[in-house]
Parts: C-alpha cells; structure tokens; sequence
C-alpha cells in the first residue's frame, strides 16, 4: 500500500476537529502519529456524542485512525520532559494551543524551533497569528458566522445557516496539510524545519473563492440563494413531484437541451432566457417557469430524461444512500479497521490515489492512552518509570 510519509514522525498535540485530521490525514499516508491526551478525559471530541461507538463519540472516530494515544500531563514537569523526549525524535508537531495559555507558552515555537532546527510546528489558531481577534477562542461555528459563510448559507427569505459540514475546521485542515507538506519539502533542500500556522478564518476567506472576487468587483453585499449559484442558472435543487434534485447546467448548449427536452425549446429564443447572463438576471422568472414543469413528475422520471439528453442532473441522496451507492463501493473509500472494544469499524479512508492505490486505513482510532507503554518504552522510560509517569494525578488542564 503507499506510504508516502512512511518514516516521519508526527506528534499530535491538538484536539477538536482541524489539528487531529491534519495528522489522521499524515497519519493516512504513512506517517507515525503520536497522540498525547489528558489522562484525565483526552480529547474532548470522545465525549461529544450521541452518537457513540464503544467508549468513544463517533466524533472522535472520526479524526484519529491510524494513530497511537499516550496520556500525559503537559502541565507537569514530567509530562513535559516527556513530551520533549517525543518531540526530539519527530519531524512534525501539530498544535492548536489556546493563544496566551501556559500550553501555548510552554512549548513556543520559537524555544522548539530553536531547540529542534529541523522542525516543522504547524499552530492551527481561530483566527489567525495578528489582528485584534488573534488572541479570541472559536470553534467551527464561530468561524463560519465571523467570517461570512453563515451570510451566504440559506434560503433566500430564511435566516443564516450553518453549512453541513464543519468547513471552518475542515478548511483549515486541508491548508495545514498542506503547509506541512510544503514546508517538508522545502527542509529537504534547505535542511531546516519553519514554523507554519493557519487559522479557521483565513481558510474560510480563501474558500469565499468568486464570492470575493465577485464582491471585490461590484461592492454589492451578496444575498443568500438557498442552493443556488450566484453565476449559473439553472444550478440548483428543483422540485419534482416527490421530492427534490439537482440540476447544474454549465453552458448555454446544455440549456438548449435542457428546453427541448421539457417541451419548451421556446426558452432557447427568449431574451429573457436565451442566455446564462440573462437567465441570472431573470433567476426568478426563470426558475418559476421551470418549476411548474418539474413539479409534474417525479425526481427519478427527471433525472432519467435529462440525464439521456445530456443534462448534468442528479438526484439528492441520504447518507445511507451514498454508502449503499455502486459508485462508492467501486471506488474502495469505505475500509473497515479492528478496534479492541468494537470490533470491526467502517472508516472513510484517505481520497486520494498513489499509482492507482489507497492508503489503507491501518488502525482504527485508538483508546484513550492505549499505546502508551510502547510509546514510552520506546522513549527510553524503564518499567518503573512509565509506572510513575501513568500514576500521577492528573489535573485538569481547563482553558487551554
């Protein structure tokens, strides 16, 4: 199977949702991933639930495959030591320490960088390393209202939504992956690791993507349009007699068959319609004419006819749905691991192919401190040591 970062090291001290799948995502492709958690709890992520699966929410099933999970107190002498015995053998460190905690101010990049030149420290923040909110706490849904998703989500008439998926952290996920990467790549020439931050609030401006270009060039504030797209129509959920599906026609060409095939090849010559320009400024008019012909079959009858002609056009599936789809199962995405409470665990692996091939969803998410006898053994801590080292007291680290 390809192992792409096989023989990095990546040391896992983050938590939530963004730092723990930029290092599944390392961990996906081969990379050593160790875990630390509080002894007292871990994660906070294994108690967000329901659901849960075994001791653990299926939140953090989620975000931490193919890793090991050691307990240790950062807030201890000794569990920094620790720490620091884990970090002189990684290559990587992902952290998304609370600005201005004693965490943060422990393990500061620059004591790290200084102490460990080659390397790469990737802060993972809400809002970004300056500015007047740099120093604010925020989770996903903070990110997606301050940063205007929430504003462009929803219908028209309804009030702002958050979208399905925690895009603020995912977002910030796939550019710290990739500034890992980057900067893993630029230490093979220069020799020397960087420090690398993102945050869910830049990640969320880079994804506005036409949005911003689009307000840049007019100055007008953009409205919500439920499904729709500020640039195409028809490109959006319709109604059909039992229910809704999509459909996202691209080009005038398209739309002429879309007319045709509807009865109402009259579309095609309309100013009004003719072409995608004209069709944006007159959406409303538009999508009330095609509606009232949708609405007179059913999704599957649509979907049939329109895919015949040529017309992008697909009906809205269920999650159950997806994984009982013939396109998920040929693509192999969905991969089962052992977990030592539940058994067998259905993972969605990693989406991309090396030479044809998927990394393979090695292990399943570990239980909490699981691995850390090997993990300090392998540190050099003797029996007696690791003993102490997982006897202690925990306190609880709250705020950081």
């Amino acid at each position: 199977m390809p192992e792409p970062l096989s023989g990095m090291r990546v040391v896992d001290l983050s938590k939530i949702l963004a730092g723990p799948y930029v290092t599944m995502s390392l961990a996906d492709l081969g990379a050593d991933v160790i875990k630390v958690e509080h002894p007292d709890g871990g994660d906070p992520t294994r108690n967000w639930g329901p659901p849960f699966h075994g001791p653990d929410a299926t939140y953090f099933l989620a975000a931490n495959r193919n890793k090991r999970s050691v307990t240790l107190d950062l807030k201890s002498p000794e569990g920094q030591e620790a720490v620091h015995r884990l970090i002189a053998t990684a290559d990587v460190v992902v952290e998304n320490f609370r600005p201005g905690s004693s965490l943060a101010r422990g393990f500061d990049y620059r004591e790290l960088s200084e102490r460990y030149p080659r390397l790469v420290v990737l802060h993972i923040s809400a809002f970004g390393e300056s500015g007047p909110l740099r120093d604010e706490p925020g989770y996903d849904m903070v990110a997606q209202a301050s940063a205007g998703l929430m504003s462009l989500t929803g219908e028209p008439d309804g009030p702002p939504v958050r979208a399905g998926y925690a895009m603020g952290d995912l977002g910030a996920a796939l550019f710290g992956i990739i500034g890992v990467t980057s900067a893993l790549v630029e230490r093979e020439r220069t020799g020397r690791g960087q420090y690398v931050t993102t945050s869910l609030y830049e990640s969320l401006l880079a994804l506005h993507v036409n949005w911003a270009t689009g307000y840049f060039a007019t100055g007008e504030r953009p409205a919500r349009l439920g499904s729709g797209h500020p640039s195409l129509v028809p490109y959006q959920a319709y109604p059909a007699s039992d229910g809704h599906f999509v459909i996202a026609v691209g080009n005038d060409a398209q739309f002429r068959k879309l007319s045709a095939v509807l009865g109402h090849p009259e579309w095609a010559d309309d100013p009004r319609f003719a072409t995608n320009r004209a069709r944006v400024d007159n959406r409303r008019a538009f999508n009330t004419e095609l509606n009232a012909v949708l609405t007179g079959a059913s999704v599957a009858h649509w979907c049939g006819v329109l895919k015949d002609a040529g017309v992008p056009v697909t009906p809205i599936r269920t999650l159950d749905e997806v994984y009982d789809c013939p396109q998920t199962e040929a693509l192999g995405i969905v991969q089962k691991a052992d977990h030592p409470v539940v058994g067998p665990l259905q993972q969605v692996a990693f989406p991309v192919n090396f030479r044809g091939e998927r990394p393979a969803v090695r292990s399943a998410p570990p239980t909490l401190g699981q691995h850390s006898q090997d993990v300090l053994a392998e540190l050099g801590y003797d029996e007696a040591e690791i003993a102490r080292l997982l006897d202690r007291n925990p306190h609880q680290a709250q705020g950081d």
